[in-house]
C-alpha cells in the first residue's frame, strides 16, 4: 500500500488557522482604537447640546438669572437691572398664561424658570422666564404659542414679590413682552410699571421705556448658550 500524504490538509489547518489570528488581530486593534480613540466632531456636538439643554436643572439659580443684568437707558448709558427675587416653582403651566400652556406641553415642556428684575430708575418691572426643552427644534415649534409683536397676552405671568416695590406687579398690570429662541430655550419677558397701572389705563404708550427688557432676555440667552469645552471626564458630559 502507498504512504498515506497528510500534509495538503496540515498545510489548509495551518492557513486557515493563520488567517483567523490574522482577522482577529484586526478586530482587536479596531476594537480597541474604537476604546481609545477621542470624541468624534459630531459626538462633541451632541454632547455640546446635551449639556445645554440641562443647564436650567443643573446650574445654580445665580448663574442663570445673575443678581444684576445691564442694559442701555434710554438716555443712552449703561444702566443695572436688579433681581428683585426668583420663583420657587418651575412648572410650565403655572408661568405663562392658559392659551399657551397647551402648545408648551405639547413641545415637551420640562420647566419655566423665573425672576424679577427692577430697573436702575425702579419705574419699571421685567418678569424673566427661561421655558426648557428637550431640543431646540422643540423649542422652535413652542414659539408659535406666543405674539411676537410684543403683545403680553398670551405670555408670560407677571411674578411680583409681596413686600417690594413690585407688589403691584399683576397680571393686567402687564404692558409689553417679548420671546426669543435660544437653543433648546424659549427666553420670554413681561414688563410693566411698579405702579400696577393696567396697559388699558395707558393712553400714549411709549414703548421705548420697557425696550431695555430685550436687552436683559438677550443676556440671559447669551449665558444659557455659551459653548464651553467639552470636558468627557465630567459627570455632566455625555461624549
Amino acid at each position: 500500500m502507498g504512504e498515506t500524504r497528510t500534509w495538503p490538509a496540515v498545510a489548509v489547518a495551518s492557513a486557515i488557522t493563520l488567517i483567523c489570528a490574522i482577522a482577529g488581530g484586526i478586530a482587536a486593534s479596531a476594537a480597541v482604537a474604537e476604546l481609545t480613540r477621542g470624541p468624534s466632531q459630531a459626538e462633541l456636538r451632541e454632547a455640546q447640546a446635551a449639556e445645554t439643554a440641562l443647564r436650567w436643572e443643573r446650574w445654580p439659580v445665580g448663574r442663570v438669572f445673575p443678581a444684576s443684568l445691564a442694559y442701555n437707558s434710554e438716555q443712552g448709558g449703561r444702566e443695572l437691572a436688579r433681581r428683585v427675587g426668583v420663583s420657587t416653582r418651575t412648572d410650565c403651566r403655572s408661568a405663562v398664561d392658559t392659551a399657551a400652556v397647551k402648545a408648551l406641553r405639547a413641545a415637551g415642556c420640562r420647566a419655566v424658570l423665573r425672576a424679577t428684575y427692577l430697573d436702575g430708575l425702579q419705574g419699571v418691572v421685567v418678569t424673566i422666564g427661561v421655558a426648557a426643552f428637550p431640543d431646540a427644534a422643540r423649542a422652535r415649534t413652542a414659539l408659535a404659542a406666543f405674539p411676537r409683536e410684543g403683545a403680553p397676552v398670551p405670555g408670560l405671568r407677571a411674578l411680583p414679590f409681596p413686600g417690594t416695590v413690585t407688589d403691584r406687579f399683576t397680571a393686567g398690570g402687564r404692558q409689553a413682552a417679548t420671546v426669543r429662541q435660544a437653543g433648546p430655550y424659549l427666553v420670554l419677558t413681561t414688563a410693566g410699571q411698579v405702579d400696577g397701572r393696567p396697559a388699558r389705563g395707558v393712553g400714549q404708550q411709549r414703548a421705548t421705556i420697557f425696550s431695555f427688557a430685550g436687552d436683559l432676555s438677550g443676556d440671559v440667552a447669551a449665558i444659557l448658550t455659551a459653548p464651553v469645552s467639552p470636558d468627557c471626564r465630567a459627570r455632566e458630559w455625555q461624549c
